[in-house]
Order: structure tokens, then sequence, then C-alpha cells
């Protein structure tokens, strides 16, 4: 691994090879820049109760907050995105020129950011409180429209912690997300220091998927290659709304303020 330096931020630390970075975003200032991300306010044709467009603030140094808030007595909280996946929108009533036929997805809207193979490097601190998840992922915007995953893109799983202090394996998803997905996953369930800041990333090209933890290889696998054009997301979520009663755990009520910090998201290209 190496070093790629960044004018007054913390560097990158990549695969060896010749890299240049192609998007970033460093959190400066104290406004998050809509140009590069919205808010992921749905979910398969839903409106996403556990999400809220509050809970993301810039703290004049260089760092995303991540909040999990109260809202409407619920506890609730932010998910960004660069792109947006064409089964998330809710559908509208609508016919096809006068005839009574409806259009089964919802308004398509045009992406922020689209990338394919590269290196994707998020520097994070992970939440501190039991109740809700956090994550740095990928997703195609047409996931499960074909049965090609070389068309039609993976969800590529890049951190995902579900616990404090704790990240899963890593995973990549194909297929949509009913009869026809396919998931594949490598590495193992790590245990992290939650008070401090890790890198997490991932090397996609042509023949697959390596991930690293802290510039430390922590999976690679071969299943389910993409050259779809894919998008990037921040996610956190209250645990319990994918449940059937949609209905948040007790302890993200006692976790209300607790905070998931990012440093940066860029996205390097191999020259």
């Amino acid at each position: 691994m190496q070093y790629y330096s960044v004018d007054h931020h913390e560097p990158s630390l990549l695969p060896d090879g010749d890299w240049k970075l192609v998007w970033n975003d460093e959190f400066d200032g104290t406004e998050l820049n809509r140009i590069n991300w919205d808010f992921r306010m749905s979910m398969m044709g839903q409106p996403w109760p556990a999400w809220t467009d509050k809970g993301v603030t810039l703290d004049g140094n260089s760092t995303a907050v991540f909040t999990l808030m109260e809202e409407d007595g619920r506890p609730v909280s932010s998910q960004l995105q660069t792109g947006y996946n064409f089964m998330d929108e809710p559908v509208e009533k609508t016919d096809f020129m006068g005839d009574a036929l409806q259009w089964n997805i919802g308004k398509l809207h045009a992406p922020l950011f689209l990338h394919t193979h590269g290196y994707y490097e998020c520097r994070c601190r992970l939440q501190q409180k039991e109740g809700w998840r956090t994550s740095f992922w990928i997703q195609s915007p047409i996931i499960g429209a074909s049965l090609d995953s070389r068309y039609t893109g993976t969800e590529i799983d890049i951190m995902e912690s579900f616990e404090p202090g704790k990240i899963l394996d890593h995973w990549v998803h194909s297929g949509g997300y009913g009869q026809d997905r396919q998931s594949f996953g490598t590495g193992e369930p790590k245990e992290l220091d939650k008070t401090v800041f890790h890198r997490f990333g991932v090397l996609w090209d042509t023949n697959g998927y390596t991930f690293y933890v802290d510039g430390h290889e922590a999976g690679h696998t071969d299943k389910n290659p993409s050259d779809c054009p894919s998008f990037i997301l921040i996610s956190t979520e209250v645990h319990g709304y994918r449940r059937a009663d949609r209905t948040p755990v007790p302890e993200a009520y006692d976790a209300i303020g607790d905070t998931f910090l990012v440093d940066y998201v860029r996205v390097f290209d191999q020259k």
C-alpha cells in the first residue's frame, strides 16, 4: 500500500500503482455539497420511515457528522447518495395515452456521480452506541434489471457496521433483491477501535472486488463482476424499521444524539 497526499487533509492509503483522484468530498466548510450528494428518502418503492434529510451536518473541520436524532417522536438518521436506484422512488398513478395502464416505476432522477472501475475509499469513525447501523457502499442504478451483472451491476458492500466497534465481512449482491438475488461474501467480521478513524476501501476492476481495511487486504471475490456505472452511498439507519411493523428497537431511543463521523470519500482511477 502507498499513501496519496491530498492538500491539507489526511492522506489516502492506496494499493500499489499509479493513481489519479477523479472524485472526492473532503466535507470542507459548514454546508453539505448538494452537487455531490442527495438524501435517500425512499426504498423499494416506498418512503422509508428510518430516514430524514436533516441528520447530516458539517462541523467546519472537514468532517460530516451523521447524527441519530429524534423526529416526530421517532429515532431517525440520514443516508447520502450520489445517484438513485430506479426501484426506490414510490410509484404514482399514471396511464399510457389515456389507457388504464400503470407504469410500475417511480419518477427517475439524473445521477450526481456515477463511476465504474477504480479504488473507492472512505475514512470514518464508527457509531458509538447500539440501535443503528452505518455503512459505505456502492449500488447500481439498475441492479436486477437483468440476470447479467456485467450490464446491470452489483451492490458492493465496502463497510457495514451493525454494532459499535464491529464490521461485517464484505458482500456483493446482484440480480436485484427478489427471486433472482445472488449474494457472495468474502473476508471475516472484524472488531475495531470505535473511538478512532479507520479507512475502508475497495479495488473494483473487471475481475472482481478486493476489499481493504486500514491498508490491509480484507477479502477478494471474483463473483458477479460489474461494468455498470454505479453510485456511492454513505448510510446510517435505525434498527427495527425493516421489520413488518416498522418499529425502531428500544436501543435506538437510548442512542439519540450518537454520531457517525466521515472525514472524506474519494474515488481513484489507475493512470
